[in-house]
């Protein structure tokens, strides 16, 4: 029986280490005990090493599959599943149009559990394993997303406290009232989350932050998605006490205990040098959602194109994300693609498939302080990871063409990247599996 203390997958597989470098396994085995993955090594040599371990019952060979860590989606809205497809004009004409109404459903407490259910399982099938995910105001609906959710997630509800709907205004007790009632609860899985600056008051900003601070919580919020986002921002501030000479949206969240090393913001597109200074003096991560942030005629805001040198120069960390529903589909095939796609337009070098990857995977783990036990497949950390079936007429030449190859099948017909997942494996166990 001694066996049985070991399972083996064959396959394709992809390890991504950095921006630039991923390891290529074009006949790989992974070797993982009690969920934990020992060895990853070409087969040829698995077998030599592990021939009198192996057996029938605890190998499995996927063929020609593509083999990758567990993804990582750094800034998604799961109550957002609804919108993620509808017309899109400016930021703040879809949240009013379509988000905010969509929203205000999740106060029943049988819809939004129904919803938890579907939206957690497909989510697992497009290979989502970890992240950090916006809820609605109502306590029922993160109580559901916690409970269905599968992975390595942070969550919070969003506080909106003024210029929201009346429907989803809480007031500032109610909303302090319930940070500390689901840090409590949840803990480090609990995310601090004010909608942004426009929706939610200073003191629920500072006071929530210290609360977050305390008990070592994430804290997530969007920063700089549009110009006239950051104006109607500044416009707001600007009369509020303590705040009549802020220079920057940035320097809002800052003054709010809103920055820090366990802080994403999400978006960051229209940044200036002195906010990059900022983010990078706090440790603050930025979560870059391309799908989202893309051309109205490709199904994004129009937002405007992230600057990821511009980071990488200023060293502020950061990762990928789709932003559903800004963003329309779930996969983080799809981002991975119009990141690549949207860079190489604008003849921006250095946005590889590789770096997408590597974006989608071992940094937001890294961001999240995971890196050590997940994403991507070094040895003794937990085996997540996603299997795509590869068409057999393909045959990569390395990590990049492989990527290459796989993503630009589908680019014309987006929504089937959401189906190209055979199984999804976390921490040893198989969370999703399409046949």
């Amino acid at each position: 029986m001694a066996s049985q203390k070991y399972k083996f997958y064959k396959g394709i597989f992809l390890n991504p280490l950095d921006d630039k470098k991923c390891e290529y396994y074009p006949d790989g085995l992974l070797v993982v005990k009690k969920g934990k993955i020992k060895d990853l090594l070409p087969y040829a040599k698995g077998l030599k090493k592990y021939s009198s371990e192996m057996t029938k019952n605890n190998t499995k060979d996927f063929g020609h599959s593509l083999v990758l860590p567990g993804f990582f989606d750094m800034h998604f809205h799961w109550v957002q599943d609804d919108v993620r497809e509808m017309p899109k004009d400016s930021l703040l004409e879809w949240l009013e149009k379509y988000t905010f109404p969509t929203e205000t459903k999740y106060s029943n407490k049988s819809y939004a559990e129904q919803k938890a259910k579907t939206f957690f399982k497909k989510l697992a099938s497009t290979g989502t394993v970890g992240g950090a995910c916006y809820s609605s105001i109502h306590e029922n609906a993160i109580h559901s997303a916690m409970k269905h959710v599968k992975g390595d997630f942070v969550i919070g509800n969003v506080l909106m406290n003024m210029n929201s709907p009346a429907a989803l205004t809480q007031t500032e007790e109610e909303s302090l009232k319930l940070t500390k009632k689901l840090i409590d609860k949840y803990g480090k899985r609990h995310c601090f989350t004010p909608r942004f600056a426009i929706t939610t008051t200073p003191k629920v900003m500072t006071k929530g932050s210290k609360m977050a601070d305390k008990a070592k919580c994430f804290k997530q919020t969007h920063l700089s998605e549009t110009p006239a986002e950051i104006d109607f921002v500044l416009s707001i501030y600007k009369k509020l006490p303590g705040f009549e000479k802020v220079a920057s949206y940035t320097e809002i969240y800052e003054k709010t205990g809103m920055l820090g090393k366990r802080s994403l913001m999400g978006h960051g597109i229209h940044l200036s040098s002195e906010e990059l200074k900022l983010l990078h003096k706090t440790k603050t991560s930025v979560i870059h959602c391309p799908t989202s942030n893309a051309p109205i005629k490709e199904q994004g805001l129009g937002s405007g194109l992230f600057d990821f040198k511009k980071l990488e120069k200023a060293k502020v960390s950061w990762a990928l994300g789709s932003d559903i529903g800004g963003g329309p589909f779930l996969s983080m095939f799809d981002v991975m693609r119009s990141f690549v796609e949207q860079n190489k337009k604008k003849k921006i070098t250095g946005a590889t498939y590789i770096k997408a990857l590597y974006r989608s995977t071992l940094a937001g783990a890294d961001i999240l302080g995971l890196s050590k036990r997940t994403g991507n497949f070094g040895k003794n950390k937990e085996a997540s990871f996603v299997v795509v079936p590869l068409k057999k007429t393909l045959k990569p030449r390395n990590a990049e063409d492989a990527l290459d190859k796989l993503i630009n099948q589908y680019k014309s017909s987006r929504k089937n990247y959401e189906t190209l997942v055979s199984h999804t494996c976390s921490k040893g166990n198989f969370i999703f599996d399409r046949h």
